[in-house]
């Protein structure tokens, strides 16, 4: 019984790690008015067709709207909330995004 100790020990220790690479800002995210943007690694495509780069860690992420976009120059700020929401605040205002498959 004492060899079962570690070895469940360890087992818990990869499963929090599996979790914890998961728990990330990168993919799709939808806006409850159907917009979309998509986020991987410091690359952003906003939800007006823009790639750009931003200001990127595990849980947050940060652009400027570029030129061509409505309320160009302005700043937009996403936190991950969890897994599957994201709280993305522009303005004065702030919403909520949810984690979305698109596909073409």
């Amino acid at each position: 019984m004492s060899r079962a100790v570690p070895f469940l020990a360890a087992l818990a220790l990869l499963a929090n790690v599996e979790s914890a690479r998961a728990d990330a800002i990168d993919g799709n995210w939808c806006a409850p008015d159907g917009r979309v943007l998509s986020i991987e690694g410091p690359q952003i495509v906003t939800p007006h067709g823009s790639a750009i780069d931003g200001d990127y860690a595990r849980h947050f992420f940060a652009y400027t709207v570029p030129a061509g976009e409505p309320d160009a120059g302005a700043r937009v700020d996403m936190t991950l909330l969890d897994e599957t929401t994201m709280r993305l605040e522009a303005g004065k205002g702030a919403e909520i995004w949810r984690r979305c498959d698109v596909t073409s």
